[in-house]
């Protein structure tokens, strides 16, 4: 409950939040995995469990009764989702009422979550869930940009939980055989079923790094990297950094965070891999001289990622990506300033919104940059035709490699310095 009030009160991250809220530091493995379970399946399932619980509820609940609207909604992503029994759900729910001191809600939890509990499976059957769950904003938004058919196939890809993917340094269909995985068309390792991270082969041997498939795609498409000079801009947490790093280029990471930058030094020493770290705002770093290469992950409001990030869906708001898209001007255009005669740059955004995505590079074209598309071609994206666009810029969707688990969103445009 604490960490549904996080995210849908105070608008924090949920990750973030399972860091320091309460006491779940010091819950078991298994337990901190359920709470992030339940409370990512209430962000992911929002709007069908409201619509459930609007069935059932006779008046609106008042405002000082919040904790128990949340409380029925994880009592309800438990008993429709989860699995859970229901009377465990029904009795956890009335305990923990009489508990937070609202013992007097305890005949309605009981009456609405048995009812939800024999009923509820029919009236989910009933709903529209990709469009329930999905902010109205948001679905204008995809619609406009990618079409109605398209946009509905991206919010259904969101409501399933994701694998986990495997950048691997190298042997990848040996790795996928002791992992019990399948090796990707663009060679990563995916897991279905994981379970903690640090307890699979391979982690202590430094054999691979968690990093979804699309986000691998940005580095590969900068072709042979061995001895080239690279910055990576927006670098933390690192796992693009350990890309350029093991294909043998010279890179230097740079982030605005130190905190950040801590974590991606963590990961690189973890892989044995090595990088230059600087603590910089990337829209006006100066390092004096120019890299063959410059790969800009660029800050984005991350709607690629909700499939793994729930809460994106609650947290973000339509002014954002505007203000996040002047961002990423500033970014490029110094970056730009970076790339020697001839060199390659890479943009790239987790997001789906176009403002953050194609307009932002045709923008900048407009306005005579001196760089121009160097067009990336299907067989360059094994798997992933699709994902190329009519101008040769790479779009990913959730949709994308449905019969698999799908990806996050990508937005990649490659160019090279007239």
């Amino acid at each position: 409950m604490q960490l549904l009030h996080a995210v849908l009160t105070r608008r924090r991250p949920l990750d973030e939040a399972l860091d320091d809220v309460g006491d779940a530091d010091r819950l078991a493995p298994r337990d901190r995995a359920f709470a992030r379970l339940l409370v990512a399946t209430v962000l992911r399932r929002l709007g069908q469990i409201d619509a459930v619980l609007e069935g059932f509820i006779a008046r609106p609940l008042p405002n000082k009764a919040a904790a128990v609207r949340d409380l029925l909604r994880l009592s309800v992503a438990q008993l429709l989702f989860l699995g859970t029994p229901p009377y465990a759900a029904v009795s956890t729910a009335v305990e923990t009422a009489q508990t937070l001191g609202h013992g007097h809600y305890k005949a309605l939890l009981n009456a609405v979550l048995r009812r939800v509990g024999a009923d509820g499976s029919a009236l989910l059957a009933a709903q529209d869930a990709a469009r329930l769950n999905t902010p109205d904003w948001l679905w204008r938004s995809w619609a406009g940009a990618f079409g109605e058919v398209s946009a509905r196939a991206v919010a259904a890809a969101h409501l399933a939980d994701p694998p986990l993917d495997l950048a691997v340094r190298r042997d990848p269909g040996t790795w996928a055989d002791r992992l019990g995985g399948i090796v990707l068309p663009n060679g990563s390792v995916r897991l279905h079923q994981a379970g903690p991270v640090a307890d699979l082969p391979g982690y202590d041997e430094a054999a691979w790094w968690v990093q979804d498939a699309a986000a691998t795609l940005p580095v590969r498409l900068l072709g042979p990297l061995a001895g080239r000079r690279v910055a990576d801009l927006c670098a933390a947490p690192g796992g693009k950094t350990a890309q350029l790093a093991a294909a043998g280029a010279q890179v230097t990471a740079v982030d605005l965070s130190d905190r950040r930058l801590g974590r991606l030094a963590e990961n690189l020493d973890r892989l044995g891999l090595s990088a230059a770290l600087v603590a910089a705002d990337a829209a006006d770093w100066t390092p004096g001289h120019a890299f063959d290469a410059v790969l800009l992950d660029a800050p984005c409001t991350a709607t690629g990622t909700i499939r793994r990030h729930p809460d994106i869906l609650r947290l973000k708001r339509p002014n954002e990506g505007a203000e996040m898209a002047a961002l990423q001007a500033r970014l490029l255009e110094n970056a730009g300033r970076l790339v020697m005669p001839g060199g390659l740059l890479v943009y790239a955004t987790c997001s789906l919104q176009p403002d953050e995505g194609g307009a932002q590079i045709d923008r900048w074209l407009a306005d005579g940059a001196p760089f121009e598309r160097l067009p990336v071609s299907a067989d360059e994206l094994p798997g992933l035709a699709e994902a190329v666009t009519g101008c040769g810029d790479v779009r990913t969707l959730p949709c994308h490699w449905p019969d698999s688990g799908g990806l996050d969103g990508f937005y990649i445009a490659r160019l090279r310095r007239h």
